[in-house]
């Protein structure tokens, strides 16, 4: 073999070397990702903001509710959002109460949004109810619009 040959032979095999080398690299935005994964976005970090500055303080950051005492001096039975009640409302008891508020919550439809406050609600159902669908809504009667002669 001539020296021409063999010095291209060693150039081919660390030029493929090379290749296979990078081919196996991955490039992530992600350094904390593991090679064969992907990093998604998560759908409820508006949600998870609204509920932890706006919500956190009297339902528990993983909301268990329990006693709670406000800045007054008020002491609140504050429900769970993860049991009971909470499991057995529709969206739009939700809606109502934290847009109205009552029973010692705040309303919240001068601060929250429509969207924000749906946002908030599908949060709940996600990360404390196991994101178990809700209760279907309460049926309208049919005789409620109805005007009687």
């Amino acid at each position: 073999m001539t020296k021409r040959l063999a010095i291209t032979i060693i150039g081919l095999s660390l030029l493929a070397a090379t290749a296979c080398k990078q081919q196996n690299t991955t490039t992530s935005s992600n350094p904390t990702a593991k090679p064969g994964t992907s990093s998604t976005p998560d759908q409820f970090a508006n949600a998870r903001g609204l509920y932890a500055k706006d919500c956190q303080n009297c339902h528990g950051a993983k909301g268990e509710g329990g006693p709670v005492k406000l800045e007054d001096g008020t002491r609140l039975k504050v429900p769970s959002l993860r049991e009971g009640h909470a499991l057995r409302h529709p969206d739009s008891d939700f809606v109502k109460q934290i847009t109205k508020g009552g029973d010692g919550m705040p309303a919240f439809e001068k601060k929250l949004n429509p969207d924000q406050i749906n946002d908030l609600i599908r949060f709940i159902r996600h990360e404390f109810q196991g994101g178990m669908t809700p209760p279907a809504e309460p049926m309208k009667s049919p005789m409620k619009d109805m005007k009687m002669k």
